[in-house]
């Protein structure tokens, strides 16, 4: 059966290709596809607490049976073209507060709620001159869609939601990141809706983003492993 293997940020660099397809026996399991690139690309660092796993775009773990067709990736923890009403969006273009904020913007919202994430100049004690963000485009809007609904869940009130991520190579002071909730009143749930989504996203949409410097480059990623705890 064929597979379709996509990686993403440091092991792309490495694979020195975001995409391969694979002639594999039935029943091969993902963990079986990662020891097959393990053996490929010797430098590649594919360690269970520092490698997520996805089938079809949705999180897998090693013991997962692929099918014929299949889309797995493979990309490590996440960092911490659409029309104009998309409310989950991965752009190149820059993205405007404003326009992200009337997406959830009604006649009977009396509140709306935004976090705007913005380049600055340093990271730790590392000065910083810009950052590459890169998606795994397909599955970073399924995974928005799933902090939508999950801030619905907590915050019934709420009125809509918008996430906007930028990537490509933004210098210091682009916004690289908006998020919009609204809510008919301020005290039904927008502000914390808000901080939540921004928290979650860090945690399971697969964005990465590289940072630059006077010392040089560095992948930047998080903790957090879905993978590992399938949250």
């Amino acid at each position: 059966m064929q597979i379709t293997i996509k990686l993403f940020a440091r092991f792309k660099e490495i694979a020195g290709t975001g995409k391969l397809t694979e002639e594999v026996a039935e029943d091969t399991t993902v963990g079986q596809m990662v020891d097959m690139l393990r053996q490929r690309f010797a430098a590649m660092p594919l360690t269970a607490e520092r490698t997520i796993l996805s089938v079809n775009q949705e999180f897998a773990t090693p013991d997962t049976v692929l099918q014929d067709g299949d889309e797995m990736a493979i990309f490590p923890p996440v960092s911490g073209g659409s029309n104009s009403r998309d409310k989950f969006m991965v752009t190149y273009d820059s993205i405007s507060l404003d326009e992200v904020a009337g997406l959830v913007t009604y006649p009977h919202t009396g509140a709306v709620a935004t976090f705007t994430g913005v380049i600055r100049n340093l990271s730790g004690d590392k000065d910083v001159t810009r950052l590459e963000y890169e998606a795994y485009h397909e599955m970073a809007i399924a995974k928005m869609k799933d902090v939508a609904a999950e801030a619905r869940a907590k915050w019934p009130n709420i009125v809509d939601l918008a996430i906007v991520q930028r990537i490509g190579s933004l210098d210091v002071g682009e916004t690289a990141i908006v998020i919009a909730v609204s809510s008919g009143h301020r005290h039904q749930g927008c502000f914390e809706a808000c901080q939540y989504s921004i928290n979650r996203l860090k945690e399971i949409v697969p964005v990465w983003k590289k940072e630059f410097g006077p010392d040089g480059e560095e992948w930047i990623e998080g903790d957090h492993n879905p993978s590992l705890t399938n949250t």
